[in-house]
């Protein structure tokens, strides 16, 4: 298949993942994260979201009530990824996360986008970001996409929040 082929406005909806204790996760997405809860399904299952979508994080305990997070070396969610609309976004999420002592495990300048890692209670990597404009974005001489990883200027960031 061609790139001319692929869907254009194919987007990811949602994640919906296997926690171990909704109550703790459902803490974390909506008072770290910034989502708001849309529904409920008893007790073993939430939905989330940004903007009144139906729900862009869906939480369970379906197979999982009491689980530990998968041991390294196995498959699984590597992270899920939230976009934020603007930098400003970025750093308020940012210290939103450091205000309730949730701990980074890195933070990169990608030079198409500044991104912020950490774990969500179950070990689940999870990713906040913002894209620069794609005029930006970093290409090589043939035109190539360019992406790097370096350092990400926290501070510089957070003082944006």
């Amino acid at each position: 298949m061609c790139a001319k082929e692929y869907p254009v406005r194919l987007s990811i909806g949602h994640v919906h993942l296997k926690v171990s204790d909704l109550d703790r996760s459902t803490a974390f997405y909506r008072d770290v994260i910034g989502l708001a809860v849309t529904q409920r399904y008893g007790s073993q299952a939430i939905f989330l979201s940004a903007d009144g979508y139906h729900h862009h994080v869906g939480l369970n305990t379906w197979e999982s009530r009491g689980g530990r997070p998968p041991a390294a070396g196995t498959t699984g969610l590597y992270h899920v990824a939230f976009l934020y609309p603007t930098r400003p976004e970025l750093a308020q999420a940012v210290r939103r996360v450091l205000a309730h002592g949730v701990q980074l495990d890195g933070a990169a300048d990608h030079g198409v986008s500044q991104a912020i890692y950490l774990r969500d209670p179950d070990g689940n990597g999870v990713e906040l970001y913002w894209d620069r404009p794609a005029a930006e974005w970093p290409r090589d001489a043939e035109g190539t996409l360019a992406m790097t990883t370096d350092a990400l200027d926290l501070p510089g960031l957070l003082a944006l929040a």
